[in-house]
């Protein structure tokens, strides 16, 4: 994908808690991490979204002529395209048509390292490409046959159609094998009388960064990239009182988080879900930072993990005014939530950190029943 040109464009709609231009700020952004560099993007005021192209005809047209004159090979709608709409404005357009969805997906695929992490990246692309075939099949009947007909191209079709559904059936297989050894994997810590406490955090909000000071394993990976973290990684931190817990690390939430990721993700984030308590790990720095906080919170509780005990950790505080950090810890506790400020890569806060985390463990010890909340 090196050396491709996209153009971007975003729908603008009432009611809509994220700008369009900060959405197509990180659409390119995104695209960057797949070495696809934006030539332009365009933005549409609009009710509603427009059944057949999602865009209206006239800005269709705009477009078709940008993507030609910029020379893009590739058009990406930040917004989700039906099978048919994708279709419409491939014929329209005359490039690759993509949308957020798929390029998150594009990304996971990339990061992926571990077998179960690509068979829960491919298990998603399978299920994003079948009904998207709809497109791919009226293209390929074309080759034989006329319309009511089961010419070469409708056979294939149908051949590529049944293969993926094979294959979805073949990846769930394995991931329910994965997931009774990851059951088995929690039981036996549970046993050792090691809670597990999960971060949980917008990608590239410093988790990882976080869990290498916090642990101590500074052979694990912290890099300044979106997803760079895909797989559960789980390490054991010694807290001040001498109790030991086991701190996990898992894949980073974004906006508009496909729906098909988060399902096929499901065996990495139960880990999330059955944790003692969540460290949500938020950039301090961030200028949507109330934007990506609502992501993080609506995510921890799409996957069912809402009624977990939270502690709020303003990472990277290094990056503000004193002030300005302060000025974010007192509105979360306003709340009545509790929260740290900390800087991973300067570690300054540490210390204050693992000594809440400490007060969370012995209280949630003496906590019966869920859903209560540590503050």
């Amino acid at each position: 994908m090196t050396g491709r040109k996209a153009v971007l464009a975003a729908l603008d709609l009432p009611g809509r808690p994220f700008s369009p231009s900060t959405l197509l700020e990180e659409l390119e952004l995104l695209l960057g991490n797949l070495n696809i560099k934006s030539v332009g993007s365009m933005i549409q005021r609009r009710s509603r979204p427009d059944p057949a192209l999602l865009f209206g005809s006239g800005k269709v047209e705009e477009l078709a002529l940008f993507c030609k004159s910029a020379g893009a090979d590739l058009f990406v709608s930040n917004d989700t395209l039906t099978p048919g709409q994708k279709s419409n404005l491939h014929a329209s357009l005359g490039v690759e048509v993509w949308d957020r969805p798929f390029v998150i997906m594009k990304i996971f695929e990339l990061r992926a390292w571990s077998s179960e992490a690509k068979l829960q990246v491919e298990l998603a692309l399978c299920r994003y490409e079948i009904p998207h075939l709809k497109g791919l099949g009226t293209q390929m009947s074309r080759l034989g046959g006329g319309i009511g007909t089961r010419g070469p191209g409708e056979t294939e079709f149908e051949r590529h159609r049944r293969k993926l559904e094979r294959r979805v059936r073949d990846i769930d297989r394995k991931l329910v094998l994965l997931k009774k050894k990851r059951t088995l994997q929690r039981s036996r810590r549970k046993k050792m009388n090691f809670p597990v406490v999960s971060l949980v955090g917008y990608t590239n909000s410093g988790k990882s960064s976080l869990l290498r000071v916090l642990s101590g394993d500074y052979s694990l990976v912290a890099e300044n990239r979106l997803f760079s973290t895909l797989d559960t990684f789980i390490r054991k931190v010694s807290l001040p009182s001498g109790r030991d817990v086991m701190l996990s690390d898992t894949v980073g939430f974004i906006r508009d988080l496909p729906p098909g990721l988060v399902a096929a993700f499901r065996t990495t984030l139960e880990e999330i879900v059955a944790s003692a308590f969540l460290v949500f790990v938020l950039d301090a720095a961030a200028p949507d930072f109330v934007e990506v906080r609502e992501v993080v919170e609506k995510t921890v509780e799409e996957i069912g993990g809402g009624q977990i005990p939270r502690l709020f950790v303003l990472n990277k505080c290094d990056l503000l005014e004193p002030d300005g950090c302060q000025a974010l810890e007192d509105r979360l506790r306003e709340e009545g939530e509790a929260v740290v400020s900390v800087s991973a890569l300067k570690k300054t806060g540490i210390p204050a950190l693992l000594a809440t985390m400490d007060a969370f463990v012995q209280r949630a010890d003496l906590i019966s029943g869920k859903g209560d909340r540590i503050r």
